[in-house]
């Protein structure tokens, strides 16, 4: 059984019931729509990262670019508008990448990512009250950021550290 405890534009928060075999767990779930992450790379070996305020840490963050997915909205078309919306960069290839549950203990949230390049700059199109700085750094430099624990957001570790041992993998063979 489940039952609505609250609904915001984003998500709801969930209650579910579950019979086990040893008797019923209660379950507090937050029921998420899905997001798009993205890898920018530019054509020089370069990865595009954001910085932005996060309420819920208290703290600006070094992130990839990303967003939530719309109400029927294919995790590729939200990854094209979440680039050019955080970024300002237009991909004119974007291959999917990994998908992944961030916090599948408490979320339904799944993650996909996409890697993106034959990267074109122009202009954000932010949504109101977004604060987001945009940085191209090298290959070296978000390994040295993220070794020295600058990099705090989970999805970034995620997709990066992938990102890195896949081109480990690639150089081996």
């Amino acid at each position: 059984m489940k039952k609505q405890l609250l609904s915001t534009p984003r998500f709801t928060v969930e209650q579910w019931e579950q019979d086990t075999e040893t008797g019923s767990l209660t379950r507090f779930v937050v029921v998420h729509p899905g997001a798009a992450v993205i890898l920018p790379l530019t054509s020089d070996g370069g990865i595009v990262l954001i910085q932005q305020y996060r309420h819920a840490t208290g703290e600006v963050l070094w992130e990839l670019p990303a967003g939530t997915l719309e109400p029927d909205e294919e995790p590729i078309k939200t990854a094209h508008r979440e680039l050019i919306e955080e970024t300002g960069y237009r991909a004119g290839k974007l291959l999917p990448f990994v998908t992944f549950y961030a916090t599948p203990g408490i979320c339904t949230e799944r993650m996909h990512a996409f890697m993106a390049t034959d990267l074109t700059p122009g202009k954000p199109c932010r949504e109101e009250g977004e604060d987001i700085s945009v940085a191209v750094k090298g290959v070296d430099e978000v390994r040295q950021i993220m070794l020295g624990g600058e990099i705090k957001d989970g999805k970034t570790l995620a997709i990066l550290g992938f990102y890195f041992l896949k081109r480990e993998m690639i150089k081996k063979s």
